[in-house]
């Protein structure tokens, strides 16, 4: 008596495989697809009064947000930002041109560090720069492992300063691990003079925008006017929404970073849904209007790069 034809025995297994995999796709496609439009834009931001003073108890429906020259659809979350983590990056020019004036701010900034890293909670990092960054101490939320990375800095060399804060933007802020919302922020301490970089200042900038990174400069000429490298301080800094300062006192140090450290525990974060939002990668600006408040200035990045579907 012949056995029984059993097809799944019988069958060339190539051919079942293919029939399973059309059966999968025929499955699949027959479902609803779900996916996550992360069509949603966060901005952290500051505001302050005609004296310069931080404005802290303002309420959602004080903000019009404007994207791209065109109202948001809805201001979809809002919040004081006065206890977020902190990630923090540290960017010390280690470059002839700032020898002067190091060990004080070395002492600055391991001071800065003592203060606004809060074990368990905040975490940050130094990186020293002249032709190239270099990582002294790595994310941490131990103030005695910074201020050892700080203290290891030694002036030398050109000045490579886009490609220090691309470098700490893109291969740390942007790849660290949030864990929830945080607040980024690096402190750039140099005096802006660029000789040895590969990438733009541009696309420094461009980088901070994508990493969501505010970034504090603190120039390092005491020449006791404004240079050509102050004046790209400034445009960093205010590209990203941060401050730039310039200490000529060397004693001024130690008083912008206190300025930062408040600065951090005193902004606002808001999330929106554009109109006319487009997968498109390209750039788009933000303008954050206090309204009702015409006194009351406020400053937040001025825009960012949309996502790529």
């Amino acid at each position: 008596m012949p056995a029984e034809s059993n097809p799944a025995r019988d069958a060339d297994p190539k051919k079942l495989e293919s029939k399973r995999l059309e059966e999968t796709r025929d499955v699949d496609e027959s479902l609803p697809t779900i996916r996550r439009r992360v069509d949603e834009v966060n901005v952290v931001f500051t505001v302050t009064d005609k004296h310069g003073r931080y404005v802290k108890d303002l309420k959602k429906d004080d903000f019009r947000v404007i994207d791209n020259s065109r109202p948001a659809v809805e201001i979809r979350s809002f919040r004081s930002e006065t206890d977020l983590p902190l990630q923090v990056g540290l960017l010390v020019d280690a470059s002839n041109s700032v020898r002067d004036r190091f060990k004080f701010e070395q002492a600055s900034a391991i001071e800065f560090l003592n203060q606004i890293v809060r074990p368990r909670y905040d975490k940050a990092f130094v990186i020293g720069f002249d032709v190239t960054p270099e990582v002294t101490a790595d994310f941490t939320d131990d103030a005695e492992v910074l201020s050892r990375g700080v203290r290891a800095l030694r002036p030398g060399g050109g000045t490579a300063m886009y490609d220090a804060l691309y470098f700490a933007c893109r291969d740390k802020l942007l790849k660290a691990a949030r864990g929830g919302t945080v607040r980024r922020a690096v402190i750039l301490l140099s005096d802006g003079e660029d000789n040895q970089s590969h990438v733009t200042r541009e696309e420094a900038i461009e980088m901070a925008q994508r990493a969501e990174t505010i970034v504090y400069t603190i120039s390092t000429n005491v020449s006791g006017t404004k240079s050509k490298g102050d004046k790209v301080l400034e445009r960093i800094a205010e590209a990203t929404g941060g401050r730039a300062f310039f200490p000529f006192q060397i004693r001024e140090v130690s008083d912008d970073f206190a300025v930062i450290q408040d600065e951090l525990r005193s902004q606002y974060a808001l999330s929106y849904k554009p109109a006319d939002f487009k997968f498109d990668g390209k750039y788009r600006t933000i303008e954050i209007l206090a309204q009702n408040h015409k006194n009351l200035h406020v400053r937040s990045r001025h825009g960012y790069f949309a996502p790529v579907q």
